[in-house]
C-alpha cells in the first residue's frame, strides 16, 4: 500500500482518522467521511498515529505503512462483532481474534501465541472448549459460543499457560546445544539493501553475521537454518512461516539500525510482547542475555530489550528475538560493524547467550567470560 504521512490528503486518510477516532485517539468528526477536513493528514493525526503505534508495539514513526495499516484495520473489530472461524484460503485477523485467543488461554485451552490470526491451533482450542462446555463443537465463535465464554468470565481470570509451555520446553530440552534447531533471519536482502550508509549496507552485514553465527552453531552440533539467500528478501510473514514449518526451537532476526541523530548508537533487542502483560518470557530472557553478553564483551551502549508486535515476533510459534547490533548512522558503530573480527565477536556472544538460556543458571559463568572454546568443551563434556 501507499505510505501515508503528514501532508497527505484523500479518502485513505479519512479512513485512518475514523479508526483512530474509534480508538479514542482523535476527536470524532462532526462531518461526513468525504469532507475535505476529514481527509487531511495533519500534525494531530501524526500524533495520534504515533500513540497508536506505541500502544501496539510498532515502530513509532507517525507514518502509516503496511504494518500500521494492518493493525489499524484489525483494531476495528471487537469480540462479538462478527462470527470467527478458520478459513484456509484467507485467515481472519483482528483484535476480536486476539481477545478470543486470550480468553481461551486463560481457560486453559492451548490456542498458541495470541497473534490475532484465527489459524488451525485456535480452531482446535475453540472446538475443545465447545466440547467441554456441551455446545456444538463446530469451531465457529458465534453467538452461542460467545454466551458461554461470557458466562465463565466472572469465574476464571488470569493465567498464561502458553508462556509457561515455552518455559517448560526450554527446561525439558536440556542444557546441550546439540540437536537444537535455530532459524537465523538476516534482515532485508536481494534488492532491499536495508539501511545504507557510505559503503555499509544492512543486508550485507546481516547476511555475513548470520553466516558466522551459522558456522559456530553447526560446530556445536546445532542445526542452523537461514530464511533467505544473499539475493532474496522474503516478506516477514514468510520468514515466520519458514521457522514454524521447520519446527525451530528459536528464531533470531539480525539487523542494524539508523537514526536521524548521528549520536544514537548501541545494541537493542526485541521480543514478542503486547505491552499489556502478554509477553514471550523465554524471548524476553534470551533478549536480555544477548544484551548483557554483547555489552560486556564489546562495551557497546546497552539500548535494552523491548516488547514489540512485529510480524516475525508475533507470527512465530517459538521464542523469537530481533537484534539491532548497532547504528550505521553512528561513525563508531559503523566502523566496528565493518570489521570482520568484530562480527566474529558478535556471533560468539549471541551463541553464548543461547547457551545461557538452556543452562537455566546451572554450571554457568559470569557474564562476558564464557568463550566459544569453553562452550565447545562444555558440549564435549556432555557427550562423554
Amino acid at each position: 500500500m501507499q505510505l501515508l504521512h503528514r501532508g497527505d490528503f484523500g479518502p485513505a486518510v479519512a479512513e485512518i482518522k475514523a479508526i483512530l477516532a474509534s480508538q479514542g485517539l482523535l476527536p470524532s468528526s462532526n462531518g461526513h467521511i468525504g469532507d475535505d477536513q476529514d481527509q487531511v493528514f495533519d500534525g494531530l493525526v501524526e500524533h495520534a498515529v504515533r500513540a497508536f503505534q506505541q500502544q501496539r508495539g510498532l515502530i513509532t514513526d507517525g507514518v502509516v505503512g503496511t504494518a500500521t495499516y494492518r493493525a489499524l484495520r484489525d483494531a476495528r473489530w471487537s469480540l462479538g462483532d462478527r462470527p470467527l472461524a478458520y478459513q484456509i484460503s484467507q485467515s481472519i485477523t483482528g483484535d476480536d481474534v486476539f481477545a478470543l485467543q486470550e480468553r481461551l488461554l486463560e481457560l486453559g485451552y492451548d490456542a498458541g501465541r495470541p497473534n490475532k490470526v484465527f489459524g488451525a491451533q485456535t480452531e482446535h482450542a475453540l472446538k475443545s472448549f465447545q466440547r467441554d462446555y456441551g455446545i456444538t463443537a463446530d469451531g465457529v465463535c458465534g453467538p452461542e459460543t460467545l454466551r458461554s465464554l461470557r458466562q465463565l468470565m466472572p469465574k476464571v481470570r488470569g493465567g498464561r499457560p502458553v508462556l509457561l509451555r515455552e518455559q517448560e520446553r526450554v527446561r525439558t530440552a536440556g542444557p546441550r546445544l546439540r540437536g537444537k534447531r535455530i532459524v537465523l533471519d538476516p534482515g532485508h536482502g536481494g534488492a532491499d539493501r536495508g539501511a545504507v550508509v557510505e559503503d555499509a549496507a544492512e543486508a550485507d552485514l546481516a547476511w555475513d553475521l548470520a553466516r558466522r553465527l551459522e558456522g559456530r552453531m553447526v560446530a556445536t552440533g546445532m542445526e542452523a537454518l537461514l530464511v533467505r539467500g544473499p539475493d532474496t528478501c522474503p516478506p516477514e510473514a514468510e520468514r515466520a512461516a519458514f521457522a514454524n514449518d521447520a519446527g525451530a526451537d528459536l528464531f533470531l532476526s539480525l539487523h542494524t539500525d539508523t537514526n536521524p541523530s548521528p549520536a544514537a548508537q548501541g545494541i537493542a533487542s526485541y521480543h514478542f510482547g503486547t505491552g499489556n502483560g502478554t509477553t514471550s518470557t523465554v524471548g524476553e530472557a534470551l533478549a536480555g542475555y544477548i544484551q548483557r553478553e554483547v555489552v560486556a564483551k564489546t562495551g557497546m551502549v546497552d539500548c535494552g530489550s523491548h516488547p514489540k508486535t512485529w510480524e516475525v515476533l508475533r507470527l512465530t510459534r517459538m521464542p523469537a528475538v530481533h537484534i539491532e547490533v548497532g547504528y550505521l548512522t553512528n561513525a563508531a558503530d559503523r566502523r566496528r560493524l565493518m570489521d570482520p573480527t568484530f562480527r566474529d565477536i558478535l556471533a560468539e556472544r549471541i551463541l553464548v547467550a543461547v547457551k545461557r538460556l538452556y543452562l537455566l543458571g546451572e554450571n554457568d559463568q559470569p557474564t562476558g567470560t564464557f568463550t566459544f572454546d569453553d562452550l565447545l568443551r562444555h558440549e564435549l563434556a556432555k557427550i562423554d
